[in-house]
């Protein structure tokens, strides 16, 4: 098992400077992860200074509420999708989940899985807000709009992941899509009982620590 490559090495603050996202580079560079996970405006530039590893770039849309129009979300994706980003996290709008709009929810990820083209595309769902019910039923609509991942959290809600939250969403989604953890997955050990409860992917700042 390859662990630094489960690892979406992230910083997304909002006060996040160029020194920041250098620091990030230079340790998914040396510790070989996945990707690093930034805001927009940094794409172009980690895209260049990753062009020579095999560590990706992967961005956020609708961040970190997830309640603006569908409209301005693909734009975000595909704008992110032109810039170089090889992995797009959206957040879902979570109001018309908990309205069981699901109709709204899914044809929202299907236009934004189509704007990000060939790209990963992984869907907070924000389990930190949401009933065991809604979780099952926000995880159905990402298999049915065509995800390629249910990512727990964006980390900036009242919670992270937990290990029973990626257990209700494995129980949905099977083999039908992946599963990102995110939010709070500070150590190994914490790592590694996500990845035992079923996760594909972690989001974490604190990438070579969760390596032991």
């Amino acid at each position: 098992m390859n662990l630094s490559k489960y690892i979406d090495h992230t910083f997304l603050k909002a006060d996040g400077k160029k020194e920041d996202i250098d620091k990030l580079i230079s340790e998914a560079k040396e510790f070989d992860f996945k990707t690093v996970c930034i805001n927009p405006s940094f794409i172009e530039y980690a895209v260049e200074e990753l062009r020579d590893s095999d560590v990706e770039v992967c961005t956020v849309i609708g961040f970190p509420l997830g309640a603006m129009s569908t409209e301005s979300k693909i734009f975000e994706a595909r704008d992110a999708v032109e810039k170089g980003a090889s992995e797009v996290d959206m957040v879902i709008n979570i109001g018309m989940l908990k309205d069981r709009n699901l109709d709204y929810v899914k044809s929202e990820i299907k236009a934004i899985k189509n704007a990000c083209k060939n790209r990963v595309l992984k869907v907070i769902i924000e389990t930190a807000l949401l009933t065991e019910e809604e979780i099952k039923l926000a995880s159905q609509a990402v298999i049915d709009g065509g995800g390629d991942f249910v990512k727990t959290s964006t980390g900036f809600s009242t919670r992270g992941a937990s290990v029973e939250d990626v257990k209700i969403i494995k129980g949905v989604v099977g083999n039908s899509c992946m599963i990102k953890a995110s939010g709070g997955i500070r150590t190994h050990e914490d790592m590694m009982k996500m990845i035992e409860a079923g996760a594909d992917r972690i989001g974490a700042s604190a990438g070579k620590v969760l390596l032991g």
